[in-house]
């Protein structure tokens, strides 16, 4: 009889969320991150948070204090695991030896692991032998080894591997995501759970630290499909010697691509989270877009808040189709989300992206500045990143300002008369606001001199932020006062 599928629900679920220690947090790796998180948090159930570090050749300290960041960075917080604690204590695999070897010793004394001692070319000749494809693997042979088999092979100095004893029948699962799946009788054999040298493979340690952790859904990318029924053997055999109470519940998220298609790589510059952060994506748009990648609120609603996405979220409702990761539509929505932040909170959000130009925390002076001009630029811009290039000029000493040569082309003959009528009009404002130098601008360069707008204040915005794109003119002239804002006059006028 085999074992049953787990019925858990609501408070009684439990996900895990589990990475290797490898290289920098990629976006599909935050997006699983981030379905089990929204699925614990939507079902009033628990996430396990463990390390998955028993490769030592390419696991890094560095690179699990960067999933620590990265999880932290995206307000995804777990119930237990590293950093916190729980009551499976350790959560990181390389701890864990002991537990492991311990249920080793129990599955071989219940005859579910067997000593292999087959090399690849033996195996290799086997096949042929028995007309199959040499490269067909291994075909379960040496279940029935005598003691006096395995002494001749110690004697030549093999040491065994270890495999598990697959069940002879059909294995299957009602996936989440992609609804029932088969694997058929004879579609993999046993496999090896234990090398030689004792160390055992994934594919053991991760159902077992899965089964005492009593997971009752794993939720993980599809690239992994194929060794679920291996899984499934596995719990099966852990059932039978008391270790496992279930089977989980197995979903299989779809793959996040790239351009042309391809499955998105560590190699592709839109995977890596933090070039992301970087470019000035808040946790909440990227959260909102990774979200995207398989899954929605409705069919009319592309941006929301992780709140209301863990109140809907039902891993039942993912798309199995890949889904491409889209820069432009991921930059639109993050626009969105600063947007939705409260004026002190924006401003505050873009102190990290004025190094240079503003101290952490900033002068009392440059908080009223950032103040003032915040709301300015909020409509405008879709990342954090683009705060230098908007408000920098604000933020720079008048002899410091340096024109941008887009901006400079846009200058034309009656610039010079535009400035120094500017010059002449603003020298007669009491009331240094925004509207008073609307009033008086307007009257001198488009009622004065005849001009239209946007060849009236085109010099003008250059002359006050060096550039040929700023935020609303008058407002960024009251911001910078009276003195600056003539000064820039003054000197472009000059070049004029």
């Amino acid at each position: 009889m085999s074992a049953s599928f787990t019925t858990a629900t609501g408070a009684d679920v439990r996900v895990r969320f589990c990475p290797s220690p490898t290289g920098t947090p990629h976006v599909g790796l935050i997006r699983t991150a981030l379905f089990n998180w929204a699925y614990a948090r939507h079902t009033g159930g628990k996430l396990i948070f463990r390390i998955e570090d028993t490769d030592a050749a390419r696991d890094s300290e560095e690179s699990y204090e960067q999933i620590i960041e990265a999880l932290r960075w995206m307000n995804l917080d777990w119930d237990e695991g590293v950093e916190v604690g729980g009551p499976h204590a350790p959560y990181r695999q390389s701890q864990r030896h002991d537990i492991y070897q311990g249920v080793i010793e129990q599955l071989k004394e219940r005859g579910l692991l067997y000593e292999s001692f087959v090399t690849p070319e033996e195996m290799e000749a086997r096949n042929v032998a028995n007309g199959r494809d040499a490269k067909q693997g291994y075909d379960n042979f040496e279940r029935e080894l005598s003691q006096e088999q395995r002494d001749a092979f110690r004697a030549e100095g093999r040491l065994p591997a270890l495999r598990l004893r697959v069940p002879d029948r059909d294995l299957s699962f009602d996936d989440l995501v992609r609804g029932p799946i088969t694997f058929p009788e004879g579609s993999f054999t046993d496999f090896v759970v234990v090398r030689p040298n004792g160390i055992p493979l994934y594919t053991f340690v991760n159902p077992v630290d899965d089964a005492i952790m009593g997971i009752t859904h794993v939720l993980r990318g599809e690239d992994i499909l194929s060794s679920t029924p291996r899984q499934i053997a596995l719990y099966e055999a852990l059932v039978e010697i008391g270790i496992a109470t279930h089977i989980p519940r197995f979903g299989h998220l779809p793959y996040v691509m790239g351009d042309k298609n391809k499955k998105l790589s560590k190699r592709d510059p839109e995977s890596n989270l933090f070039l992301h952060r970087e470019h000035g994506m808040l946790p909440e748009g990227l959260g909102n877009y990774l979200a995207l990648l398989g899954w929605s609120l409705s069919h009319d609603r592309d941006v929301f808040s992780m709140d209301e996405m863990t109140a809907a979220f039902d891993v039942s409702d993912v798309n199995p189709n890949p889904a491409r990761f889209d820069e432009k539509k991921a930059e639109s929505i993050n626009g969105d989300h600063i947007r939705r932040l409260l004026p002190a909170d924006f401003s505050a959000r873009l102190v990290p992206y004025l190094g240079g130009l503003v101290e952490n925390p900033p002068t009392a002076a440059q908080q009223s500045v950032l103040d003032a001009a915040a709301p300015l630029v909020q409509e405008r811009m879709q990342l954090l990143g683009e705060a230098p290039g908007m408000l920098g000029f604000l933020f720079t000493g008048d002899d410091d300002l340096v024109y941008d040569d887009d901006a400079l082309a846009t200058l034309g003959d009656t610039s010079g008369e535009v400035l120094r009528a500017s010059i002449d009009a603003l020298a007669q404002v009491e009331e240094w606001s925004h509207a008073t130098l609307e009033e008086y601008l307007r009257a001198a360069l488009v009622d004065g001199l005849g001009l239209k707008p946007r060849l009236a204040f085109g010099p003008l915005r250059v002359a006050v932020s060096g550039r040929r794109v700023s935020p609303p003119l008058f407002e960024s002239m009251e911001i910078l006062g009276r003195d600056s804002t003539m000064a820039r006059l003054e000197k472009l006028a000059a070049r004029a």
